[in-house]
């Protein structure tokens, strides 16, 4: 299990800090997510917040966009080399070309649903993609309350993967914690997103083990 820490419940006024800790505590990737306060109503990280991030670390940052002019933010972005960009189906009208694109530029491409949008949806997209990363609350602000309908969701999207013999990581976001980490591996889950559950925590290192299951 791949662990990504997201920086929206980070303390923002000690984000340095925050970023190098759990960076040495095992974060295999650095989640950030990126609004536009039309596709959700909330506003957060600008290119030039995420060209700091990535001079202070060499976690990988996983940028989730939650954006309505999908194309525009992706050219914000793309000097920043993350390693996935994801971006929601709900927003883009051509999410085949947008991939594509993305792969040319170095990145890898995933694709975000909402917790209503059908998995049936990535019936022709799964094998243009690396990474579906799936919601698990309503997107726009962290510290909600898991929604159990993704465990069938992934189960759903585990056998398109592998019916399509794709190469592909299911990416889980929101109310995740040690409390579903096991039944979200069990589900099929390979990247989990977790901000309340790490930033909360007295010991980051031990937050991001117990969502790795190791003890």
């Amino acid at each position: 299990m791949y662990v990504a820490p997201s920086l929206l419940s980070a303390n923002f006024l000690k984000l340095e800090e925050e970023i190098r800790a759990v960076s040495e505590a095992g974060a295999d990737l650095l989640h950030i997510d990126v609004m536009d306060g039309h596709f959700v109503p909330n506003l957060t990280f600008g290119p030039c917040v995420l060209e700091k991030i990535s001079s202070i670390t060499s976690v990988p940052l996983d940028v989730h966009l939650m954006v309505k002019d999908v194309p525009k933010f992706v050219e914000l972005f793309l000097p920043l080399k993350p390693k996935f960009l994801s971006f929601h189906i709900e927003a883009e009208a051509h999410p085949i070309r947008l991939c594509e694109y993305l792969k040319t530029q170095g990145i890898h491409p995933a694709i975000t649903l909402n917790p209503h949008t059908s998995i049936s949806s990535l019936e022709h997209l799964i094998e243009f993609i690396d990474m579906v990363l799936l919601m698990s609350v309503n997107p726009g602000f962290g510290g909600q309350k898991f929604l159990p309908l993704v465990y069938d969701k992934i189960r759903e999207l585990r056998a398109l993967i592998e019916k399509k013999n794709a190469k592909v990581f299911i990416e889980v976001d929101g109310g995740v914690s040690g409390l579903n980490a096991a039944d979200l591996e069990e589900a099929g889950a390979d990247i989990l997103v977790a901000g309340s559950a790490i930033f909360s925590s007295k010991d980051y290192k031990a937050a991001i083990s117990s969502l790795k299951l190791e003890f």
